[in-house]
């Protein structure tokens, strides 16, 4: 397996550095045979939907360059975490990288409005709101920090598992240790829960529960599946609490040294390669469903008013800022 220690050291990641001379900027790499490499990274697995949409934006790149134009993939995290992989792409090191957004918060704070509870109502509702100019609106903020947005690809519902028992109302949370990712708002979600917060990788959590360090999570069911967490805590709840979507985005200094043609064909095809995930998402999400029932996995809805009675504080602190709460009530307007 490659790993981020040797794709650095190997000249891969020392070819995605920019190369400035003779009055032109080099950010990607450079295959053998002359064609220009691209290189994307992924903390999920190989089929994990968002790492096979990247794959199929690789080959309808290839496909309408005649190969001048590839990309190389780096999944399961094979380049590190994500917030390695968001510094590695500002600076040019790898070209593309899938994020999830709750990773964004603090850096790109229209990213909040994505990830704040209960502000989608559904799968349908996120998708419909993205598509109608959300997804736009969020992408165009991350110019300013040496990245450029190329799509949003939503995740499905976050929601609680844990190994100790049903989660059906607020205050069956208390005392837990949950894993979350290093996000402001997940963080102060799981305290006015009553939970423990416990900021932690993904390719930690596994073990972190089976040693009782934490005593679960919250993730969409797929993670939950590919992860194999559905080994160490066997009760899901459905809670809905964030519809938080993951971030295709590109370095600024790698797409700036393509030509104009291929950038215009770089974010066309990003664009494109949503409904492809899309697709991908909702099959494999109801195979990981059955496949984790299948396992024993003790699935249960919620008390859901008690749960947006309890995050409403949350809300109505973020919502203060008006560039968030004119964004939020954007999306509130596809519900």
């Amino acid at each position: 397996m490659i790993t981020r220690r040797k794709f650095l050291a190997t000249g891969v990641g020392a070819l995605s550095v920019p190369l400035l001379s003779a009055g032109c900027s080099r950010s990607t790499g450079a295959a053998p045979d002359g064609a220009r490499l691209l290189t994307a990274s992924d903390v999920h697995v190989a089929d994990y939907p968002t790492v096979t949409a990247v794959k199929w934006i690789g080959q309808q790149l290839e496909a309408r360059t005649g190969g001048r134009l590839r990309l190389r993939q780096y999944h399961s995290g094979q380049l590190g975490r994500e917030s390695e992989a968001i510094d590695m792409a500002r600076f040019g090191a790898i070209d593309i990288t899938r994020v999830y957004s709750g990773a964004l918060n603090n850096a790109f704070p229209l990213t909040q409005a994505l990830c704040l509870p209960y502000v989608f109502d559904s799968v349908a509702h996120m998708r419909r709101a993205l598509d109608g100019g959300i997804a736009d609106a969020v992408l165009a903020g991350f110019e300013s920090r040496d990245l450029v947005g190329l799509a949003i690809y939503d995740s499905g519902a976050r929601c609680f598992y844990n190994t100790k028992h049903p989660i059906v109302e607020p205050k069956d949370l208390h005392g837990l240790k949950l894993r979350v990712a290093s996000s402001d708002i997940f963080i102060q979600l799981m305290r006015l829960l009553g939970a423990n917060p416990t900021p932690m990788s993904l390719g930690d959590t596994f073990s972190g529960m089976e040693t009782h360090m934490i005593d679960g999570a919250e993730n969409n069911m797929r993670s939950f599946h590919s992860s194999r967490h559905f080994e160490a805590a066997r009760y899901w709840s459905q809670s809905d609490h964030s519809y938080a979507p993951d971030v295709l985005l590109m370095s600024r200094r790698s797409f700036e040294a393509l030509s104009p043609e291929d950038r215009q064909l770089v974010l066309q095809t990003a664009r494109e390669s949503v409904s492809v995930m899309r697709q991908q998402w909702d099959a494999s999400e109801s195979t990981a469903r059955q496949a984790v029932a299948d396992f024993g996995i003790q699935f249960n809805e919620v008390d859901m008013p008690a749960f947006r009675k309890a995050a409403d504080p949350l809300l109505q602190q973020y919502l203060q800022q008006p560039e968030l709460a004119a964004l939020t009530r954007r999306i509130r307007d596809f519900a």
